[in-house]
């Protein structure tokens, strides 16, 4: 961020990007692949007002892909003004197919699907691929799509073909429009990001001058001028982005905030003592502690579906503010760590699924009767991104490195009805693991790892008795952007004495199971 931007967050028109999301899964990665060079953009949906887009005023427009049919007559479209803004544009799969049809060349369904690994050819040169790929190479990519441009608009020339695409990646350097029917924010295309650079660097001619430090300073600014004199509280849940929230917010008004961590019975080992002790005795931050264990265990007994949970946890934490801002004289504001992707997975762009994922986060606003505006300092970052700023902000490793742990707890790693007894028991097996992780120092290359008790029961043989007792399932995945993972590669040593150790340490578990389950692109976060 440029050393001039103190009153925003964003940098100023004509050095950001504007990405249209069509209803893709993995349009959060194209941002991510922006952010990591040190630009910055937002996510906004492909039907936004040409007005508003006039007045954000981009540097370069970004179509992403998503789901639908460009043959279809009702299929979205991109408003007509992006093409006629004097901006670079780059259509990745449905952009690419909705600009064609769009600037006068023909999409067509086809039976020559291309769904995962597929090999660009490489058939002539362009601003996209200098440094990158070379004319007359071969370079895996990953596709997603079922039409393919067929014939192209005026203007555009075939740069880059594949089996099932002809026009696999196209270039009207007049106009500096780019097209690529694959997706080159996924790690699966090996070059893409660098693809990305070329195209905001090299094509759209932006520096990388969105910095976290930038982003701090302009951040507490805006709170100052949003908060003035009025009190916030803030609600911690246990996990990094509610904590690296709370920091950055006393760093700007310091007394004016008061905490509330509200224990759910649903943390996991140790947490809640750490919570207390970061920010009572390091930051000497005002700290209600709110023991609601009891409260929310009562309201979840006998739920068994994992929306239900989500929305009663939610529900119950706003209860419990109100209750506790009531008690601290009322309170003008109320402090939360909504991240970009909550905000982005909470709005479904096209009628898709995503509308639910983050169901219980506040992202649409508070209800009326709270009486109070939200205060969302973390809402244009991703997770890593909040990683960054925790430590800048002097947070202790032992918060800011934490894995990701939904807001929910483990009342959505505990299939079916949930009781005490079994939040109890899967805190045990998950601190064993979790430590034995550590042990071997595998914690820090691992993006999540947690246990999930499952609702069966089985027969083993312990000693010279038998058991009925419960299973227990162990998942550890990599990732980069919590947006695709694949299995962490444990090896059987370890999974063997992690086992021993649960099955002989904790009462009431006799069997152990390890998730290899992946996350490719398209699927949802995990838990």
């Amino acid at each position: 961020m440029s050393q001039n931007m103190s009153q925003t967050v964003v940098p100023p028109a004509g050095n950001r990007v504007l990405i249209l999301d069509f209803g893709s899964q993995v349009t959060q990665l194209i941002a991510r692949r922006l952010r990591e060079t040190g630009v910055y953009c937002e996510i906004w949906p492909y039907d936004a007002d040409p007005a508003r887009i006039a007045a954000f005023a981009p540097a370069a427009i970004i179509l992403s892909g998503g789901p639908c049919s460009v043959t279809d007559p009702d299929s979205p479209r991109a408003p007509q003004t992006v093409f006629e803004a004097g901006v670079p544009v780059l259509g990745i799969c449905y952009g690419q197919q909705t600009m064609c049809a769009q600037l006068g060349g023909e999409v067509l369904g086809s039976d020559h699907r291309e769904f995962g690994r597929a090999f660009l050819d490489i058939t002539a040169d362009c601003a996209l691929f200098h440094g990158v790929w070379n004319v007359g190479g071969r370079e895996q990519v990953w596709m997603s799509h079922g039409d393919r441009a067929t014939r192209l608009p005026p203007g555009f020339r075939a740069v880059g073909t594949s089996e099932g695409a002809p026009f696999a990646a196209i270039a009207d350097d007049t106009r500096r429009f780019y097209g690529v029917q694959f997706h080159p924010e996924v790690v699966h295309t090996p070059h893409g990001a660098q693809l990305l650079r070329n195209f905001v660097h090299g094509v759209a001619g932006l520096a990388s001058d969105w910095t976290m430090s930038g982003f701090r300073d302009a951040q507490i600014a805006r709170i100052r001028a949003q908060v003035g004199t009025g009190r916030v509280i803030c609600g911690l849940s246990g996990g990094v982005d509610s904590a690296v929230a709370a920091v950055l917010i006393h760093e700007a008004i310091g007394d004016q905030l008061t905490c509330i961590f509200v224990d759910h019975g649903l943390l996991r080992a140790g947490e809640a003592e750490d919570v207390v002790s970061t920010f009572r005795d390091r930051f000497n931050i005002r700290l209600v502690h709110r023991d609601a264990s009891d409260m929310f265990l009562g309201a979840l007994d006998g739920v068994t579906d994992p929306e239900t949970k989500r929305k009663t946890i939610g529900k119950l934490f706003i209860d419990v503010f109100e209750e506790e801002a009531q008690r601290l004289g009322g309170a003008d504001f109320l402090a939360q760590g909504t991240l970009y992707p909550d905000v982005i997975e909470s709005v479904s762009f096209t009628g898709g699924p995503s509308v639910t994922i983050k169901s219980h986060h506040n992202v649409g606003g508070l209800p009326a009767r709270m009486r109070m505006q939200l205060v969302e300092p973390l809402r244009e970052l991703f997770k890593d991104e909040v990683r960054v700023l925790g430590r800048e902000l002097g947070l202790p490793e032992i918060i800011v490195g934490r894995h990701p742990f939904p807001g929910p707890g483990l009342a959505i790693r505990i299939p079916g009805a949930i009781t005490r007894e079994k939040a109890d028991l899967l805190r045990r097996v998950d601190a064993i693991y979790l430590e034995e992780i550590r042990a071997a120092g595998l914690y820090d290359a691992i993006w999540q790892a947690f246990a999930v008790l499952l609702p069966v029961r089985t027969v083993g043989v312990m000693g010279d008795g038998r058991t009925y007792d419960m299973a227990c399932a162990l998942r550890a995945v990599t990732s980069t952007d919590g947006m695709t993972a694949d299995v962490y590669p444990f090896d059987m040593a370890f999974l063997t004495r992690v086992s021993n150790r649960i099955v002989n340490e904790v009462r009431g578990i006799n069997r152990v199971t390890y998730d290899i389950t992946s996350k490719p692109p398209g699927t949802i976060e995990w838990e």
